[in-house]
This record gives C-alpha cells, structure tokens and sequence, in this order.
C-alpha cells in the first residue's frame, strides 16, 4: 500500500502575510467568496451534516480521531430535531489581533499530538487547551465525527494563535462516546442510511443549545479567572451555535463563530445579538448564506471559501493537500482577527 503523501508542517506563519480584511466593529462587512465556487447540482440538495465528497472522504479514518478515555457519563435521551438532510447519494430526508503578533502554530497533516488534556465539566468529558489564567474562554462544538486531529488541531489553534489574546478552549463530548462512525460515510447502503437516521434522531442540535447554558456555568465554577464566553460550532456544532446565540433569554456568550455551519436558517438572524461570523464552503447553498448575512442586525463577518469542501476547517480537512492546509490556516486566523476585534 502506498503512503499517503507527508508535507513539511508549516512553522511561524506571520499573519501579517495574508490577513484578512478587517471588518469594521460597527457595521456589517459585505459577503466575500474567494477561491472558484464548485458547481451546484440541479438534482441534488446536499445537506452538509450528512454529505461529503470524494476529496474529503480520504481524511475521514480512524487514524485521523485520537485515543480518548473510557470513562464517559451518560445523560438523557435527546429530542428529535426535524430538518431537511439530503444525501449525496439520494438518502431520503431525515431528521434532522495583531498582524505583528497573532502567529498560527505549524500545521500537522499527518499523526497531530493535541497539546491539551481531557478533563471532566458538566458531566461530559472535555478537552481542555489554553493558558490557565485566561480571562477569556470559548466552547467550541465539534462536527458529526466528534474528537477528530484536525478539529482538535484547530482547537489548540485558536486558544494559542494569538499572541498577545490567548483563550482557554473547552470542547465537550455531546455525543457521549458515541460520534457518527466514519464507516457509514458514503451513505451508499439502506443500512448505513438507517443507521445515519437514527443516529440523527438521538443527537438534536437544539438540546445541546438547551443544555449549553448550564455546561458553561460549570465550567466558569471551575475557571474563576474567565470573565466572558465566546462560542464556535463546525458543521452540526454551528447549528447548535444558530440556534442558542438567536435565543437571548438563555444565551451566555459574547460573541460566536460558524465554519461550514448546517441547516442554515435565515428566520434566526435577526434575533443574534452578539457579533457574529460565519464561514462557508462552496457546498453550502449561497442564497442561504445570503439571506441569512442580510437579516443579521450585529457586527458580523460572512465569507464562503469558495473552493474548500464542507469541513474543510474540522474532521473533513485534508490537511496533506497545500490547498486545504492554506485555507484551514486563513478560516481559522480569519475567526481570531474577528475575535480580536469585536470581542471586547
């Protein structure tokens, strides 16, 4: 069997280089898409949380998800969240900072050691990076396929890739131990098919957004020194993050950020009160994207990297191609240029 192809791991890449535009911290920045847009299918409606492409599917092994305890604490069953998800194999639908200072660390394609630690908060075992004084913190909400290299990589990236405004990260495990399984993807068989429904069915995004505001009073118990809270959600995760920063009454966090984000809504956008930014792929529908950046009534950034596959900043990133790693890198300085500015 032929290796896969190893690059040599980026080290110290100066922002200052490639920064992306400032957005202004009282007025919404317009939509960017960089990169060619891959064509749309007429026939096929492609909900990201259960879709993939070819490209992407290389990165999805078990090589790629990390060892992690076996001690996890079970909770109550979730409800049932009802959405469109089409499959790209026809599955039916189902439910559903500084330019000078903020340095990125190296970029790992292959055999990545995480530099945090799991620890217990809530109930749910958590990955935990960042310096220990932090006055700031972020929940990060990982995709389907839960504790992957690449979104623990990016994890590390944003607790410690600026300089002079690091954060503490806390990444539950919502799922439990229980993560989509890689072997399902590509839904080509009614079992796996099934299999994806239920799975769908038992993990809702909306009781995560129920459940967050009392995961982050446990953690703050547990973290004095963090005064205010930021949030961002992959894929599945920014649904969860859709849905608790459009509800004000419960939300706890400052301010959020989205990467490929699914089952967009519009109708929620202009109920999000905190500053706001959302990156997509070219497989999110672009008129979704639009009318969801026109309702929003904070500052907000909204860009859709135009040649990268949904997930490219999560478990889907194929980290070995220059291409991918090149915008892994920007979604991510991208989100902690945004936090630097709107974040106060």
């Amino acid at each position: 069997m032929v290796p896969p192809p190893r690059f040599t791991p980026l080290t110290h890449v100066n922002l200052s280089r490639a920064a992306a535009p400032r957005p202004t911290a009282t007025t919404a920045t317009a939509t960017k898409r960089s990169g060619s847009p891959a064509s749309p299918s007429s026939a096929i409606f492609r909900q990201q949380c259960c879709s993939t492409s070819s490209r992407a599917l290389a990165t999805l092994s078990p090589h790629n998800r990390p060892s992690l305890p076996q001690t996890f604490s079970s909770g109550p069953g979730s409800q049932h969240f009802h959405s469109s998800i089409a499959m790209s194999t026809s599955m039916p639908a189902t439910h559903g900072h500084s330019e000078a200072c903020c340095n990125i660390p190296p970029v790992v394609a292959d055999g990545y050691i995480p530099k945090g630690s799991y620890e217990q908060h809530g109930g749910l075992k958590t990955y935990v990076t960042g310096p220990a004084d932090a006055t700031k913190g972020i929940i990060s909400i990982f995709d389907i396929f839960g504790y992957f290299n690449q979104t623990l990589q990016g994890a590390d990236i944003l607790a410690t890739g600026d300089a002079q405004r690091q954060y503490k990260l806390f990444m539950p495990d919502w799922f439990k131990r229980n993560p989509c399984p890689i072997e399902w993807y590509p839904p080509d068989t009614e079992e796996k098919q099934k299999n994806l429904r239920n799975w769908f069915g038992q993990h809702a995004p909306n009781s995560v957004a129920d459940a967050l505001p009392e995961y982050v009073r446990a953690v703050q118990a547990a973290n004095p020194s963090i005064q205010s809270w930021g949030l961002i959600g992959f894929c599945w995760g920014g649904k969860v993050t859709e849905l608790i920063t459009s509800n004000p009454s419960i939300n706890p966090f400052r301010i959020a950020a989205t990467a490929h984000p699914a089952m967009i809504d519009p109708a929620g956008a202009a109920q999000i009160a905190v500053p706001y930014i959302l990156l997509a792929s070219s497989e999110e529908r672009a008129e979704t994207v639009q009318a969801f950046e026109q309702g929003l009534q904070v500052p907000h950034h909204v860009e859709t990297f135009g040649d990268q596959v949904h997930g490219w900043m999560a478990a889907r990133a194929d980290l070995r191609d220059p291409r991918v790693r090149e915008e892994y890198l920007r979604g991510y300085r991208t989100v902690l240029k945004f936090f630097e500015e709107h974040w106060d």
